[in-house]
Parts: C-alpha cells; structure tokens; sequence
C-alpha cells in the first residue's frame, strides 16, 4: 500500500465525448437552437420538408399555402405578386404539388355562374380523411332536402347572325310543338329559351319550320329520354346545313321593242316610240336633207303649181 503507482492519472478525467455522448459534441452539420411554440405556429411535417422528389421552391411555397389562413388566395398571380418568383416558376411548383398529392385544383360553378378555380392544401397526401371528403360533401349534396342539386349545363347552341324577335318566336313555336311528334321531347321554358337561337339559326339558312322538326324528331332512340334538351342542342350544333348558296345578280330587264315607223324624211322603217325621222335623218345637217324632207312633207299638188307659169 505504501507503494507509488506512477501509472494512476492525477486527478479524475471526464467522459470521453465520442464514445459516452455521441450527440453530444460535433464538429460539422447543423445544430437547432429551438423553442416550443405556443402561438402563431403551423405544423409541417417532415415527409414534405424533406419530400426528396419535390423542389426546393414547391416544398417552401406547400409550406407557405399551409400556413395560411382558409379563404386566402393562392393564385398564380397572387402568388407571384407575393414572392420575388416569377409566375413560370410559381405555376410549375404548383404542379409538382398537384403531383404529390400536396394540393387539389378543381375548377366549380357558382350559383351566380361564375366559374371559380377551387384549391385543397393536403399535408398528408394519400389519408383517409382527403379519400372520404368528396364523397361525404356529395352525399350531403344528395340528401340535403334544402339545396337541390346543381342544375347540369346543355351544350351550346349555334347562334344566328340577327336574332329576330319574330325568327326566335318561330323557333320556339317549333320547339314548342316538339311534342306532339314525340311525347318524350317535352321542353321546360328554360330549356326551349336556350335552345330557340340554334332553331334561329337554322331558319336562317332558307329551311322551313317543318324541316327543322323533322331533322330534330328523326332517328331518335328507343330508350327513354334522360335529357332531351341536351339531345336536342346536340343535334343543333351537329347537324347545322351549310349557308345557302349566294344567288347571282338578277339579268337587267331588255330594252322594250318600240313598233316600226316610217321616216318622215326618207320613208325608211325604223323602230321608235313614236312617228318622226330617222337617224340618218336627225343626223343629216344638209340643206339638201332638209329640202328634201319640207317637200314630203308639202301637201299633194303644191310643187306642181309652184313650177306652173
């Protein structure tokens, strides 16, 4: 006991950081220097901060859109008003969250008939809750007894050149007596003003109203009519004749043909509306036309008394 151990330390060493702490202590990477929040704070989580297919400017604009209060507009030009990112970019990021799942964009039509770009931030692509939402909102759209259902749209109809009050009273006279061909083709108001501008233009095209019912009434199907508007508009728009050939410009009428006259001049015949001299004539300025012309027209017997002594 009373010997030296010159291999004992002088005094007590601490833990080797490598081996007891190996999270301890590093001498590269990144450290967090985090608090808790409280408020104002938005959970993202890491298969989208770390998603490793996803962009650098489409996992920050995902976490920005999430971020965000419900109602806020995240448009492209909102967007790129926003964010020093041009709208190129800012649309191409949009698509890779489109991609993954990390956003939906659906296009509605609101009661007013405005047409609105519908946008869905998900942060968990694939989840039971986004796969049941759509189908749950259209049940309730089925059985809610208060808001009937969304009326679908008819296809367009062929527009007339001028819409004639009397042409589009016609056209809906026609669509109107639909029915007494086929009971199936039974039109609301609705349905008959829309499709009354395709029947106009029709008759614009020189077809009479029973051609019309007759192109819109034939070949119908055996089955029952779900929507006969919308078969209807289809055939309008299908089946549209061309326009009627251009008609040539009407041949001047002829000249009327006068009755023959005798000249008073040199009793030649000529045509002309009424007793006179011809054109020969109208048009001889000689003394010796002249004289010949007062001498016909001298009584009998007048040239032989001049010449008696």
């Amino acid at each position: 006991m009373d010997t030296e151990n010159r291999s004992a330390p002088d005094r007590v060493q601490s833990r080797i950081p490598g081996k007891n702490h190996p999270d301890g202590h590093r001498t590269a990477g990144v450290t967090h220097d985090h608090i808790r929040h409280t408020e104002n704070f938005t959970v993202i989580g890491n298969d989208l901060a770390q998603h490793p297919e996803l962009s650098l400017l489409a996992i920050g604009l995902a976490c920005y859109i999430q971020s965000v209060r419900p109602g806020t507009s995240v448009d492209i030009k909102t967007l790129a008003a926003r964010f020093p990112e041009g709208p190129t970019r800012i649309a191409t990021a949009l698509r890779e969250l489109e991609t993954h799942g990390y956003l939906r964009r659906t296009r509605e039509r609101t009661p007013t008939g405005r047409i609105v770009t519908r946008t869905v931030s998900c942060n968990s692509p694939g989840h039971r809750a986004a796969r049941e939402t759509p189908t749950r909102r259209s049940a309730t759209r089925r059985t809610s007894s208060d808001e009937p259902a969304p009326r679908k749209r008819l296809p367009g109809v062929p527009q007339p050149s001028y819409p004639a009050p009397a042409l589009l009273q016609t056209a809906v006279d026609v669509l109107a007596g639909l029915r007494r061909h086929d009971p199936r083709l039974l039109l609301s108001a609705t349905d008959a003003e829309h499709l009354a501008p395709g029947v106009a233009a029709w008759l614009e095209r020189d077809l009479s109203p029973t051609a019309v019912r007759h192109a819109l009434t034939a070949n119908l199907p055996d089955e029952p009519l779900i929507r006969p508007a919308a078969l209807l508009a289809h055939r309008l728009a299908a089946q549209l004749p061309p326009p009627p050939p251009l008609r040539p410009p009407a041949a001047p009428a002829p000249e009327p043909r006068h009755p023959l006259q005798t000249c008073d001049g040199c009793d030649r015949a000529f045509r002309a509306p009424e007793p006179g001299r011809c054109r020969d004539c109208r048009s001889d300025p000689s003394p010796g036309g002249r004289l010949a012309w007062e001498r016909r027209s001298l009584p009998l017997g007048t040239d032989d008394e001049e010449r008696a002594p």
